[in-house]
């Protein structure tokens, strides 16, 4: 990724332009509760009520972000509302005291009235506080921090890592409780951030514990826009997002369940409109209710470095893939298949190659490990079989993970080997469960073939996993099925298919560790959270290894 440089008090460039029909009904919806929020006699005055954030920190920048509310109709996706001029400003202390870069941009409705501000100049390594103000209202303060400089000797590095947020499954509380370390340099979102469907749709146990907005499935750009908005409001979120920079990509419900290139299983061509407008108004509102930057042609490819200790390939894995493979719908294997794209395999396998850091870290929204179910019973094939969407005639794999395009693997991999590239470690997403994997040249012959690569997957904030889908007592399936999974994938050290929660991964020069955290209900706003387990993968071994402690 190349970076223009920009100076202190600059402003992000202008918001794309595009018509914006009125979301009648997503007013009629948010309006009130919206209204309620504001302060008696100030309906007119504006308001930041979806939060501040930060992301994409660099050595010498970071891209900050807020929505304001100009006027008490001015709800996300509905189109209305002036133009409002919103200021912000950056500090080295959070009295605001010492001002090291401030500036202002238009909020219209054309971007949802959200604004993002690219600030350059700033020192590397650093601690700093941002707000924004708006008519003579300041938003929260937050805390954000800059990447170290390229060339700089990193002691340390910590981040917090997360998946698979379900707001009708459940309350958001690891968040909150990686807000409250307050010892992040950043955190990383592998993908669904947001989910697509409509209420009741998916995954809740049969408990709708809150309820989306709109009400509906999400296919137009004001749906969408009121999609994030809702998430935004959430308190635990917003703690998150204001004490840390997030890196985030997307994964396939930021857009429709299983979406590929030319389509989702989630989509009816026709029906629902084209794939087209639909995939062109999700990535609309994502990078106007993000702070991400616009990355390589378009998407969220891109690559940020954290000093020499680390940097960090960031994947798009949904729009450039082919259609996932199903019973008669050709082979896993075709070479003419891919998950990446060429392009983007060929930046990643450069970027990889051409590294000088101590680890090389992906940022991967699916399971690159391979996976055979094994001998599951069939009480516990069906349930996993409708997790992992896999064909209802039966078959051995994910197709929606790098299972289902082995080719772009097998290149990958190789690619790893031949060139004696070390210390990769994939950061995954997805699948709602917790894994601690080797990733195996061949896994037919694993252990006694190499390993490229490690890889820690996280398991849901609040998406459903096995013990949900089967209403039973959590731990329940784990106990019966991860012996089962082991035996029939040996480069899987550790599987958690039943509970909730984050991981925080702590990079040292000597190893890589991912500490796992559970929560103890997701169903309740005060849930509390225990660690569970870590695994590391120490410099130069390409190989995963129980530790019995968090960082």
């Amino acid at each position: 990724m190349t970076n223009r440089q920009r100076t202190a008090g600059s402003n992000s460039l202008s918001p794309r332009r595009r018509t914006v029909v009125k979301a009648a009904a997503a007013t009629a919806v948010l309006a009130a509760p919206l209204a309620a929020a504001w302060p008696a006699g100030a309906v007119e005055a504006p308001a930041f009520l979806h939060g501040v954030a930060s992301g994409d920190p660099l050595p010498d920048g970071i891209l900050l972000w807020t929505r304001v509310t100009p006027t008490a109709e001015a709800v996300p996706g509905s189109g209305l509302g002036p133009d409002t001029e919103v200021g912000w400003i950056v500090a080295a202390d959070k009295a605001f005291t010492n001002v090291v870069a401030k500036g202002s941009v238009t909020a219209t409705a054309a971007s949802d009235h959200t604004v993002k501000a690219d600030v350059r100049g700033l020192a590397p390594a650093t601690d700093y506080w941002f707000r924004f103000s708006a008519g003579g209202t300041d938003s929260p303060a937050a805390r954000t921090r800059t990447a170290p400089a390229a060339d700089a000797a990193v002691a340390n590095l910590r981040f917090g890592v997360v998946s698979c947020a379900n707001w009708e499954a459940g309350y958001f509380s690891s968040y909150r409780h990686l807000a409250a370390r307050g010892d992040l340099d950043a955190w990383l979102h592998l993908g669904d951030y947001i989910y697509e469907y409509g209420t009741g749709q998916y995954g809740t146990r049969d408990t709708v514990v809150r309820q989306h907005a709109p009400a509906h499935e999400i296919l137009t750009l004001a749906d969408y826009r009121i999609r994030h908005g809702r998430y935004k409001t959430d308190p635990d979120l917003q703690a998150l997002h204001a004490v840390a920079p997030v890196v985030a990509i997307w994964d396939d419900h930021e857009f429709a369940n299983d979406a590929w290139s030319g389509g989702a299983e989630n989509h009816t061509e026709g029906a629902e409109g084209a794939w087209t407008a639909r995939q062109a108004a999700a990535k609309q509102a994502y990078f106007e209710w993000m702070p991400v930057r616009t990355a390589t042609a378009g998407t969220t490819y891109r690559r940020l470095r954290f000093g020499k200790l680390a940097d960090l390939s960031l994947l798009d894995l949904r729009s450039f893939r082919s259609q996932q493979v199903s019973v008669g719908n050709g082979s896993v294997d075709d070479p003419d298949r891919t998950i990446t794209g060429r392009a983007q395999l060929d930046w990643l396998k450069a970027g990889l190659k051409s590294s000088d850091t101590t680890w090389r870290l992906v940022g991967n929204s699916v399971m690159i490990s391979p996976f055979a179910i094994g001998s599951l019973s069939a009480d516990l094939l069906k349930p996993l079989a409708e997790l992992l969407g896999l064909p209802k005639e039966g078959l051995a794999l994910n197709t929606d993970q790098w299972d289902g395009y082995t080719d772009d693997r097998r290149e990958l991999l190789a690619h790893l080997r031949s060139n004696a590239i070390r210390n990769t470690v994939f950061l995954t997403g997805d699948i709602h469960m917790a894994w601690a994997n080797d990733v195996p040249v061949n896994a037919g012959t694993y252990p006694l073939s190499a390993s490229a690569a490690t890889e820690f997957v996280v398991t849901s904030v609040s998406s459903d996993n096995l013990d949900d889908i089967l209403k039973v007592p959590e731990g329940t399936v784990t106990a019966l099925a991860a012996p089962v999974i082991q035996v029939a994938n040996r480069h899987v050290h550790w599987v958690d298919t039943d509970r909730h929660g984050y991981g925080v991964l702590d990079i040292t020069a000597e190893r890589a560790q991912m500490d796992y955290y559970v929560l103890s209900d997701k169903t309740k706003q005060n849930a509390t959270s225990a660690w569970a387990r870590s695994y590391r993968t120490r410099n130069g071994t390409q190989k995963v290894e129980r530790t019995y402690s968090p960082v």
